[in-house]
């Protein structure tokens, strides 16, 4: 269900946030079983300070779900052309990750609107976790 109106929007406009609980230890478990990704860097602290970190570390692509799901609470599925990340720095056990979106540029196509809407995740220090975009058909 659309939530917000893509016929109806303008540059500038922004999705509505989703923020996250702060990610622990049984989310990283979580989501390694539903993922198949079982590396240790995400789930064994004795691991992880091995190779040099302070503690395990989220799966990216867990970070990019939250990214994702912001699209699909907001935005049809049908209407989704396309979404790219990048990922920028490492999320840590305890981060609360605010998801937010908007809209930087319209475009008409062949008869067909769309729009590019920029999108990032940030923790609670405002550091940026992931950067990247959606391309949005406006059905």
């Amino acid at each position: 269900m659309e939530s917000w109106n893509i016929k109806k929007i303008n540059i500038g406009d922004k999705l509505p946030k989703l923020i996250t609980e702060p990610l622990t230890r049984d989310i990283l478990k979580l989501y390694s079983i539903a993922s198949g990704d079982h590396n240790p860097i995400h789930l064994d602290t004795n691991y992880a300070k091995g190779v040099g970190l302070p503690n395990i570390i989220a799966h990216g692509m867990l970070i990019m779900s939250y990214l994702t799901r912001l699209i699909t609470n907001n935005i049809e599925q049908a209407s989704i052309k396309e979404v790219g990340v990048k990922f920028t720095s490492m999320t840590n056990i305890g981060d609360t990750l605010t998801c937010l979106g908007e809209v930087e540029e319209l475009t008409k196509e062949n008869d067909m609107n769309s729009c590019k809407i920029n999108l990032k995740v940030l923790n609670q220090d405002k550091d940026i976790k992931l950067s990247g975009y959606s391309i949005i058909n406006i059905l």
